[in-house]
């Protein structure tokens, strides 16, 4: 049974995570990997436009963005809010040929990456970040 302290929310877009309990197992086993634990997650779907306005009022960013992560985290209590475009990730889908889940998961892991420390400003945090986007898609593959 997942955590109780992982939830996942839809504003101003339909949409349902279709497999909560699976997503949640998989950030459990993600968060613990790196010797830390879930304090509270809160991701939550959006569209661009909401995303947008919020890169905007937070980060005074005028572009659209797939994913945006505020940090609340506490020694190696792992909380944050995670807003996710779904416009955004279903058309990076089809701009590098992967489906939209792939897309999706690799965004949401993307998120709780940057919670337990890992950056991607310099071509080399960059080149660290995607790495571990991919061993954590790799343990999704194999939970």
């Amino acid at each position: 049974m997942p955590p109780n302290n992982i939830f996942f929310h839809a504003v101003d877009i339909s949409f349902t995570l279709e497999s909560e309990n699976e997503t949640s197992n998989w950030l459990v086993k993600l968060v613990e990997g790196h010797n830390k634990k879930i304090g509270e997650l809160n991701y939550i779907f959006c569209s661009d436009d909401y995303l947008l306005k919020i890169n905007q009022e937070h980060l005074n960013h005028d572009y659209f963005t797939d994913i945006i992560t505020f940090d609340y985290c506490e020694k190696n209590l792992i909380s944050g809010d995670l807003f996710i475009s779904i416009d955004r990730t279903n058309e990076n889908a089809k701009t590098f040929g992967k489906t939209q889940i792939n897309e999706l998961n690799r965004v949401i892991a993307h998120g709780l990456l940057h919670l337990l420390g890992f950056k991607d400003k310099t071509i080399e945090d960059i080149a660290e970040m995607r790495n571990m986007e991919e061993r954590a898609l790799n343990m999704l593959i194999n939970t």
